[in-house]
């Protein structure tokens, strides 16, 4: 994977400031023990085994408690016992129930990606689950259980293929969720190359796993939603069929040029990464070279993987943040308004952590000092090399980035045990499980138990959270755009539906408000409405429909 090598940047000085939260795995007291199944553990004889899959926080049965959702793999030899997807509900007490069987979630195979949205606007939060072979869509039937809809939606197909990245967007702007997907490589069994066989498949002279390079692209997909539960293929009228040369991973939709209409942005394996740029007649333009986040600073191709989106800066525009291989930088790009990005990783003194292969992370305010800082997932994708080279651990830590609130972060060596202690992990999800008020993180471990990083948030610093549902627009409100203002910042926050590595966080959008104890909030629905909420007061959470103002009641459901 990847290809480009540098030297990490020095560290500054520290800052010497506090950092007010600590996070605990308190993965097994809640509950959450099974382990998920991906691959070989000590060594892996194809690509399919080494990327692993993603993970969600939502609340499936509307209660006001968002509830976990794990996507899992299975091994050459076959699924073993135990091993499949699950879904827990959250028991508001610090605790989860799998109700899996109940669900009727149970499913074994290569899955990858997760993205969450209500495709069918009956106000329950549907699956689209990518796999190996066939896609997946659940439709959430509201009364605690799913039912696989793909084929009668028209998402089934007839050929094999390495579903990858996803996402529920509205691209039409006509109130249903339509979906994208991306593809990976083109892969079978039968002649894909053994460990050793060629260049692409060593890596520092051992041999190793093949691929991406040196396997045929994936071919990425747009379904548009046709209104009555079933989608039509549109990917060769919308542009996004072609066959761009490109190993496609995590997908996020989101307004970054802020015309009103969603793009799309698809982290890229050892190729240029995409931004299809929204063309309001239902095509779109791929444009990420010009507008700077396909590549390194030098020109580079890096091993992108998962995908961060926040207003880093706070300046009003979402910026990006992209996962790479072990001894790349990882990068953040600086949006400037109109869909244009600048590389500023060695400015925000991010290129001092190259040890690791990066997965999920996201852009969020973990302390909830007002600005958003940077936290992403690692673990190795070759565990048979570290016997002979063990500078290249399979199990790595986490990496926590505060931000200094100057365009600079500066890493966190010690913000817990949830946060030291080394696991090789991939997807991670955000959201208030235990609903106090602060963050906390899911993170999807390589044939372990999954990570529930509990955020034990210490200080006084405010914060607001907003959960927005769309009557005009979509249902879920995805695409949404909310502006809040608080002690002379603004901050831009949209609703996405993937994230992070092939995962979805809690879809409630979360401010911290440092000092301020109130926020001005303007909200933009993907109908195009524009509402304005002054003087929302702090430490709560508000529910707005469109249209219809702040619902009164709305808060923690108990």
């Amino acid at each position: 994977m990847g290809g480009r090598r540098t030297t990490a940047q020095k560290k500054p000085t520290e800052s010497g400031r506090p950092f007010d939260a600590s996070f605990t795995d308190v993965a097994a007291s809640a509950g959450l023990i099974a382990p998920v199944i991906y691959g070989g553990v000590d060594h892996k004889e194809y690509i399919i085994e080494a990327n692993g899959c993603g993970c969600a926080f939502f609340d499936y049965d509307n209660d006001g408690w968002i509830d976990i959702f794990l996507l899992s793999g299975t091994r050459l030899s076959g699924a073993p016992p135990g091993a499949s997807n699950r879904l827990y509900k959250n028991n508001r007490d610090g605790t989860f129930t799998d109700v899996t069987g109940p669900a009727g979630l149970e499913a074994a195979g290569w899955a990858n990606a997760v993205c969450i949205g209500d495709y069918n606007n009956d106000g329950y939060e549907d699956l689209f689950c990518t796999y190996y072979g066939q896609n997946r869509l659940y439709r959430n039937l509201g009364n605690g259980t799913f039912k696989d809809v793909t084929k009668e939606a028209g998402l089934e197909t007839s050929e094999v293929r390495w579903g990858a990245g996803c996402s529920f967007l509205d691209y039409n702007r006509d109130g249903h969720l339509d979906l994208f997907v991306s593809n990976y490589v083109q892969f079978d069994f039968e002649h894909v190359p053994r460990p050793g066989s060629n260049v692409n498949c060593n890596w520092k002279g051992l041999p190793v796993t093949c691929g991406p390079r040196g396997l045929p692209f994936g071919r990425h997909s747009l379904y548009r939603n046709n209104g009555d539960g079933t989608f039509t293929d549109v990917s060769v009228e919308s542009g996004i069929g072609k066959l761009w040369p490109s190993y496609g991973m995590t997908v996020v939709a989101a307004d970054f040029n802020e015309d009103g209409w969603p793009d799309i942005y698809v982290a890229c394996d050892s190729t240029p990464s995409l931004l299809f740029i929204n063309q309001h007649d239902g095509t779109f333009k791929e444009e990420g070279v010009e507008r700077g986040v396909a590549l390194s600073n030098d020109g580079a191709e890096q091993a992108g993987m998962g995908v961060g989106v926040g207003d880093y800066d706070l300046d009003g525009h979402l910026d990006i943040f992209k996962t790479h291989f072990a001894e790349d930088t990882e990068v953040l790009y600086k949006n400037d308004g109109a869909g244009n990005f600048d590389d500023r990783t060695l400015q925000a003194k991010l290129g001092v952590e190259i040890r690791f292969t990066s997965w999920g992370t996201g852009i969020f305010d973990l302390d909830n000092d007002g600005w958003p800082d940077i936290f992403f997932v690692t673990g190795g994708v070759y565990p048979e090399v570290e016997k002979k080279l063990p500078q290249y651990p399979d199990k790595c830590p986490r990496i926590l980035f505060r931000n200094l609130g100057n365009g600079t972060f500066e890493e966190i060596a010690n913000a817990g045990p949830g946060v030291t202690t080394p696991h090789s992990s991939r997807g991670c999800a955000f959201g208030d499980f235990d609903n106090d008020g602060d963050l906390d993180i899911l993170i999807l471990n390589m044939n372990e138990p999954p990570s529930l990083l509990r955020n034990d948030l210490k200080g006084i610093h405010h914060w607001l959270k907003v959960k927005l549902v769309g009557t005009k627009s979509n249902r879920s409100a995805i695409g949404a755009r909310v502006l809040t203002r608080y002690s002379g910042r603004v901050q831009a926050q949209e609703v996405l539906s993937q994230s992070s590595f092939y995962s979805c966080n809690d879809s409630r959008l979360h401010f911290g408000l440092g000092q301020a104890t109130t926020a001005d909030l303007v909200i933009r629905w993907p109908s195009g409405v524009t509402e304005k909420y002054p003087n929302v007061k702090c430490d709560q959470l508000i529910t707005i429909r469109e249209g219809h103002a702040i619902i009164p009641n709305m808060g923690w459901a108990r």
